[in-house]
């Protein structure tokens, strides 16, 4: 029987053993996973056959006893999504333009159109049969022992029923994804037919640098200049973030640089995955020029700490404790 021939089964196999057989072929040979230029046709032969053996056994009763199997997906795309660190870190919406299949305006998805040709199988060289060292001369599975395949080729689709089209998607990036995690979006990949699910589009996340920002992993790194005075006095900061800012209060204490670990103030987390350090390197930037106003500020601060220069200038109340009176006296 040809139809068992075409499914490589024997006309006693169980409902199962026909269903695997055709799932089997039908992922081989589906023009979305196969470019052989056969395949189209070939495609139509497993199907065509299948769908014969259904209604010779009926359909229901297949369907009853068949064991359940892992569904059969059209292909997935994959692409690259560019994002910001600012986008990257508080999530956003952006428009995606790809392209992907469509069902052929010209033959329907039929992958048939205009007039029919007949083609010598290349396999068999329009013998039908191969010879098999076990079994002698079996028929050719390519072109199910006729020898030749009846064409009516699209020419604008070559015959696999499928086009590309155009496709323009909003999609919602949700805030904390890094660099390459995969954002899968069901059913938006090749789109399917009778016996393929659509497949997936996937979109693998590229962050840029970014010239202040430094990322490693989720902890953020930023160098930033600061008033000299304000790391003395302890003051009260303003501190930016990719998105927004934040205010940060200084402790007291000298004019050198200094580092601050801001626990979970990083880069977000996501899930179970916690938010990352935020790590905050300040360097003091003295006034290159006074005005007359702060100068006079200054100079009574000076005279200030020079009053109690034990208590707040140690150092040079120390050095100046190195002189006796008798070396001032001979200077």
């Amino acid at each position: 029987m040809p139809d068992y021939v075409t499914l490589g089964i024997t006309p006693d196999a169980s409902a199962d053993e026909i269903k695997r057989a055709y799932r089997r072929l039908a992922m081989r040979w589906h023009p979305d996973r196969n470019d052989h230029p056969e395949s189209t046709e070939r495609f139509k032969q497993i199907r065509a056959a299948y769908d014969a053996i259904l209604n010779q056994a009926g359909e229901e009763s297949l369907v009853q006893t068949q064991t359940p199997e892992t569904t059969l997906h059209a292909a997935d795309i994959r692409l690259n999504l560019d994002l910001t660190l600012p986008e990257a870190f508080a999530g956003c919406s952006k428009t995606i333009h790809y392209q992907r299949g469509s069902v052929c305006k010209t033959c329907s998805g039929s992958g048939e159109h205009g007039i029919s040709r007949t083609r010598f199988c290349s396999q068999c060289h329009g013998s039908g049969r191969l010879r098999d060292k076990q079994s002698g001369l079996i028929n050719c599975p390519d072109c199910v022992g006729r020898g030749f395949f009846i064409e009516r080729i699209c020419p604008v689709c070559a015959g696999s029923g499928r086009d590309s089209a155009d496709v323009s998607l909003e999609i919602k990036i949700p805030p904390g994804m890094l660099p390459g995690d995969d954002l899968r979006l069901l059913g938006q990949g090749e789109p399917g037919d009778e016996t393929l699910q659509p497949g997936d589009l996937f979109l693998t996340i590229v962050i840029r640098s970014h010239p202040q920002f430094k990322r490693n992993g989720r902890d953020l790194t930023l160098d930033m200049p600061i008033n000299a005075f304000s790391l003395l006095a302890g003051s009260e900061i303003k501190v930016p973030l990719p998105v927004g800012e934040m205010w940060v209060q200084l402790d007291p204490g000298s004019a050198a640089a200094r580092q601050l670990c801001l626990t979970a103030k990083g880069y977000p987390g996501r899930g179970k995955v916690k938010a990352g350090d935020f790590i905050l390197n300040l360097y003091p930037v003295f006034p290159e020029q006074l005005t007359a106003k702060d100068r006079k500020t200054l100079l009574q601060l000076a005279a200030n700490l020079d009053a109690s220069c034990r208590e707040n200038l140690p150092e040079v109340a120390n050095w100046w404790g190195e002189f006796s009176p008798e070396d001032l006296s001979e200077n």
